[in-house]
Formats: structure tokens, C-alpha cells, sequence
């Protein structure tokens, strides 16, 4: 199926690929390069964060999102050492750097959904979610900022199944989407 992705990629001429979805950044980063794919790979993360020190997208105000704690993505930070976009991203539309957790960047922890852990049910122990959510919830924020869907899915669950109705998951796109918003 890789040396198909890859053939079609070619024969359609693409250059450049960004993806929300740090699995994907780091397959088509990493392992497609085996099967011949030769592009530049962005996060949206870095395409977001370019965009600003570009002066191409500016914030219209700061988006609202009360304490921000930003949470490292495995597949982008450990896996590609990507950590600064994000909270560039994140700093551009708040005014101010997110909060971290105690375990962040190439120490963070999991949020359980990589390795396929999103779809098992834990036989022992706390599920990987939960415990990365305790953590949060130690930092008391409002908002939680992801850079993965799999992370968003994972953080949601864990909150919902803790009781912490109150705090909600973002994706760094939408708080940036949130601050070009001159009167929302």
C-alpha cells in the first residue's frame, strides 16, 4: 500500500504534505521515505506556527481560554522533536505561553492512544488516559491544547470519565482559529 501512496503522490506531482495528524507527519516523514517519497512533511502545527512568524496570520485579539496547559504529543515531540511549534502556535493566539505538564516534551507521558492502546481495555493498572489527565487536572487549567486527534479523543475520555465537565480539549488550529475571530 506504501509503494501505492507513493506512486499516486508522484504521479499527481505533489511537493508538500501537511497533516493534522502527528502518525501520519511521521509516517510520511520517516518510513515513506524507504518506498521513494521524497516531499516536504509538515504538522499543522509547523505550517500554523511559519504562518505567524510570517506575518501571514495574525491574531485579531487573544483567544479566551483561561489557563492553557499544553500536552506533548508522542509521535510529534519524542518520535520528530518537534515541541516549539505548537507552543508558538499555542503563545501567538492566548498572548502568553501554555502551562506544562510535569512530564512534557522529550519526558512526556502518553496519553494512552499510541500502539493502538485507544482501541484495548487495560487489564491492570490505570488506564493510560486517566493517568495522564490526573496529572493535568493538577495544574488546575481550563483548557487543555493538543497538536493529535488520537490525544484530543484520549484527554476527552479521560476528563469525562474523572468528572471534569469543565474542561475542555482544543486543538492548537482551533485556538488560533478562535483568535482571528475579531468579535467572537
Amino acid at each position: 500500500m506504501a509503494s501505492e501512496n507513493v506512486a499516486m503522490l508522484k504521479e499527481r506531482g505533489v511537493t508538500k504534505i501537511v497533516t493534522q495528524c502527528p502518525h501520519c507527519f511521521s509516517t510520511l516523514k520517516n518510513d515513506y521515505r524507504q518506498y521513494g517519497l521524497e516531499v516536504e512533511v509538515l504538522h499543522h502545527s509547523q505550517l500554523i506556527a511559519q504562518l505567524v512568524r510570517d506575518g501571514k496570520l495574525k491574531a485579531a485579539k487573544a483567544a479566551n481560554m483561561g489557563k492553557v496547559v499544553f500536552h506533548d504529543s508522542c509521535y510529534l515531540g519524542r518520535h520528530n522533536d518537534t515541541f516549539e511549534a505548537p507552543r508558538e502556535v499555542i503563545a501567538a493566539a492566548t498572548g502568553q505561553a501554555p502551562g506544562e505538564f510535569g512530564r512534557n516534551r522529550e519526558s512526556a507521558f502518553c496519553c494512552g492512544a499510541g500502539g493502538g492502546r485507544m482501541w484495548m481495555e487495560e487489564q491492570t493498572g490505570t488506564r493510560i488516559n486517566l493517568e495522564r489527565v490526573k496529572e493535568a487536572l493538577q495544574q488546575q487549567p481550563d483548557t487543555l491544547c493538543v497538536s493529535c486527534p488520537y490525544c484530543m479523543t484520549m484527554l476527552e475520555d479521560g476528563l469525562k470519565d474523572e468528572g471534569a465537565n469543565q474542561v475542555r480539549v482544543k486543538d492548537i488550529a482551533e485556538v488560533m482559529a478562535e483568535s482571528l475571530r475579531p468579535n467572537a
